[in-house]
């Protein structure tokens, strides 16, 4: 039994007349108006990939390098240079710190920071010494480095200089004790001589190997001078 419709649009069958009922309903494509700036977006997208300048409706992504903190940026690690600070304050193979780190992996920032300490407690009274200090911290590391390699050794300049550096810290140390017992005149010699002797066996047991044999004192004998330097441009003698 079948309706018809005024409309014409649909056929009604009645159910008791078709065993099985099947078909489609074909629906036509939709578009969403969004509205004109929808319409002006699309447009000028089109418009720039068209001409090549697709690149700029991209989104960079962040880098995860540009997060890393300012340290590890400036290749800074704290704990390295404290290791190091006390490797070079306690020289005595008996306390079984690896002193060999300082010289195999040197670093530029810890050296620089106890120069400019050793500096910057030396001010007191001469400011002129500041560029002095760091002057002869590079040009006597230099003249280290070209000595060791003309006797023999197997050392790099960053090595030299970072050993040089960090030798200084026995220098630092004995300066407050300058500072307190500066009247007396032979405790205050006697202070300058240990910390000359400290600061240069600390650099030089780290510098001079065993494949300078018998020429050891040609190499231990300048860094002695360079330091006996150092403590005069503090002490101003």
């Amino acid at each position: 039994m079948q309706f018809s419709p005024t409309n014409g649009d649909f056929t009604f069958v009645s159910s008791t007349d078709a065993e099985e009922l099947s078909g489609t309903i074909d629906a036509p494509d939709i578009t969403l108006n969004m509205g004109p700036d929808s319409t002006r977006d699309t447009y000028a997208t089109t418009f720039l990939r068209q001409r090549g300048y697709g690149w700029l409706l991209e989104v960079e992504e962040e880098d995860s390098e540009d997060t890393k903190p300012l340290l590890e940026e400036l290749d800074i690690d704290l704990k390295d240079i404290y290791y190091k600070i006390r490797c070079v304050l306690m020289p005595m193979p008996s306390l079984g710190f690896n002193r060999q780190v300082v010289r195999d992996n040197p670093d530029f920032w810890g050296p620089l920071a106890v120069v400019l300490l050793f500096s910057m407690i030396s001010i007191y009274g001469q400011f002129r010494v500041v560029s002095w200090i760091i002057t002869i911290w590079i040009f006597g590391s230099l003249t280290i480095f070209l000595l060791a390699r003309v006797l023999g050794g197997e050392v790099s300049y960053g090595q030299v200089l970072g050993v040089i550096g960090y030798s200084l810290l026995p220098l630092i140390v004995i300066a407050p004790l300058l500072l307190v017992i500066g009247g007396f005149e032979v405790v205050s010699t006697l202070i300058k001589l240990f910390g000359v002797f400290w600061a240069a066996y600390s650099a030089a047991s780290l510098l001079v190997g065993d494949e300078f044999k018998t020429k050891k004192p040609l190499l231990i004998y300048p860094i002695f001078l360079l330091y006996i330097y150092f403590l005069s441009l503090y002490t101003g003698v």
